[in-house]
């Protein structure tokens, strides 16, 4: 897996709008590429059947279909809804060398992308995704907004 870098992001906002659209939490893990501590994210042992949001800009990212039981605090994807839905850039943060995913429409940190691991799914892939950088949306469910950066953003 080569990290690769996006292009500019499609929704582009001031640091000061994202501030008043997240709220700290939010704000720390999406913005500021922080991560919210294991085992405490809504999504962790989430099965309802749907797709998960970028929080901060409503873009899809992830489906249900995809999420498997890695055990290790946060949701785990084995690969996003479509290749252009992420992107990733090489992380060399604490001491290590990991690939960072980023929504693609805005550019939000979501968490970090682990391969040869041996999990048994289709990639041997596990996108260890912050489960407060996702809103899941249900199958079924149609009061949400389709529109990245609509009802969705900051919920």
């Amino acid at each position: 897996m080569k990290p690769v870098v996006g292009a500019t992001p499609r929704v582009v906002k001031s640091e000061q709008e994202w501030r008043a659209e997240l709220d700290p939490r939010e704000y720390a893990v999406l913005r500021a590429a922080g991560t919210e501590p294991a085992w405490t994210g809504e999504y962790t042992e989430t099965k309802t059947a749907g797709v998960y949001r970028c929080r901060a800009c409503g873009a899809e990212l992830f489906r249900s279909d995809t999420k498997f039981e890695s055990h290790c605090g946060w949701p785990s994807f084995f690969s996003p809804l479509a290749g252009e839905s992420v992107v990733l850039r090489e992380d060399r943060t604490h001491g290590m060398v990991r690939t960072e995913v980023l929504c693609a429409s805005c550019h939000s940190h979501l968490g970090h992308v682990f391969e040869g691991e041996g999990y048994p799914t289709p990639t041997d892939q596990r996108y260890c995704i912050n489960s407060i950088s996702l809103t899941l949306v249900p199958d079924g469910d149609t009061s949400s907004s389709d529109t990245p950066g609509g009802d969705i953003a900051g919920a």
